[in-house]
């Protein structure tokens, strides 16, 4: 009897041991890519990066992140990729990191691994493009950790203008700080509330001498089937304009090229103190072409066929170069009652280039940066479309364009 028992107690004991293994086998692989993915969100929002979340699914790991902690964003998209490759990427499977821009997806990232190794990955093992697949409806649903939602920043634009009109005077130039609250209202959705401090005025009249309002907006973006990007804006833009503009953007499977299409309808007026002065005029204006980007060199070429804002149409062609702190384009354009013109504009980024929030106290900071057009051919009628944001400048434009991205991804 006794050895019978005894032999019960040794099958027992191995029945323990083989679930005690087969536990051992499969739990902590979950276990372990659940620790990996919550720690790498952890030290992601502690970076400062907004909207993180992610999510585990047998065929790839997908983290998302919305960069508000450096002011180029190929340099913040760069700091997210360090922190996932540090904390552990997936052997066998692939990897991706969608970045969103008020919660609206931008550009995706992918790393597919080799034979299995992930030891030593570089920028060059990284894909970026404008597509995301299927990857945001699998991760769209979890919970977002740091939302941007109801942050508010306060955001100074430096702004100068200058002119060569007159005989007598080399130049006249005017100088204004033009602080701006912008607020994240919805996903997709910005408000924009802006007013103007000039500092030095020669002869840009009477209005532009005095504190009023620039730009108040309420900004929608959207992202459409084909990885068509859109943004929807009403309200005040520059120009002393009023209305509603519409901007669609569209890149081909060879993501070099891109069609760019804008339209919009606006009537003009301004604040006279507290009281809002308009005419019953409206116009519109539009703009369709292509782009081509030279990913070597990052430079872009635009070519547009244009409608302006006194109704003109014309042919506009630009060529911008992108470096990482700053963006240098010349342009030329002809239309239809107006000389030929032509010159060049650049914009530099300001400092500081990072920065955090402390929770939802509203953060104070310089616009991404300041830059000058310079009109050679001294045209001062023609040739005008207003600006519908105050954020939107040419450096802006290209910030989540994956060819930038990707050379910053390979400088480091």
């Amino acid at each position: 009897m006794k050895n019978k028992s005894s032999s019960k107690g040794v099958l027992y004991r191995c029945l323990l041991y083989c679930i005690a293994i087969l536990l051992l086998v499969m739990i902590p692989l979950k276990s372990f890519s659940q620790s990996t993915g919550e720690l790498t969100t952890d030290s992601l929002v502690k970076m400062g990066f907004e909207n993180v979340r992610w999510t585990d699914t047998p065929e790839e790991r997908v983290y998302v992140v919305e960069n508000s902690a450096y002011k180029i964003q190929a340099l913040g998209i760069r700091k997210a990729v360090d922190i996932i490759q540090s904390m552990g990427l997936p052997k066998d499977k692939s990897c991706k990191l969608i970045v969103t821009n008020y919660n609206i997806p931008q550009v995706s990232l992918t790393y597919q691994p080799l034979a299995g190794d992930t030891t030593v990955v570089s920028g060059e093992d990284w894909k970026v493009s404008y597509d995301i697949g299927d990857s945001w409806d699998k991760v769209k649903k979890e919970k977002k950790k740091n939302s941007s939602l109801f942050k508010v920043d306060i955001l100074v634009y430096p702004q100068l203008y200058f002119k060569n009109y007159i005989i007598t005077q080399i130049y006249q130039a005017l100088l204004e700080f033009s602080p701006a609250v912008e607020v994240s209202l919805w996903p997709g959705m910005k408000f924009t509330g802006q007013i103007v401090f000039p500092v030095y005025n020669d002869g840009y009249g009477e209005t532009a001498g005095k504190i009023h309002s620039g730009y108040l907006t309420l900004a929608q973006k959207f992202r459409l089937p084909y990885n068509i990007q859109s943004t929807v804006t009403i309200g005040m833009f520059d120009y002393n304009t009023y209305g509603a503009d519409l901007n669609l953007f569209y890149p081909f499977k060879d993501e070099r090229f891109s069609l760019e299409g804008r339209i919009g309808y606006v009537g003009f007026g301004y604040w006279h103190g507290f009281k809002f002065r308009y005419n019953d005029k409206y116009t519109t204006y539009w703009s369709v072409g292509g782009n081509f980007y030279w990913p070597r060199y990052n430079t872009q070429f635009k070519l547009r066929a244009e409608q302006y804002l006194l109704k003109e149409k014309g042919v506009r062609f630009e060529m911008i170069r992108h470096f990482r702190y700053a963006s240098i384009g010349f342009y030329a354009v002809k239309a239809e009652h107006a000389n030929s013109n032509g010159g060049f504009k650049f914009i530099v980024a300001l400092p500081p280039y990072k920065y955090k929030r402390h929770k939802y106290i509203p953060r104070v900071s310089t616009s991404l940066g300041t830059g000058i057009t310079y009109n050679a051919g001294n045209e001062k009628y023609y040739y005008k479309m207003p600006y519908s944001n105050a954020s939107d400048n040419i450096m802006q434009q290209n910030s989540f364009n994956p060819y930038f991205i990707k050379s910053e991804l390979l400088n480091f």
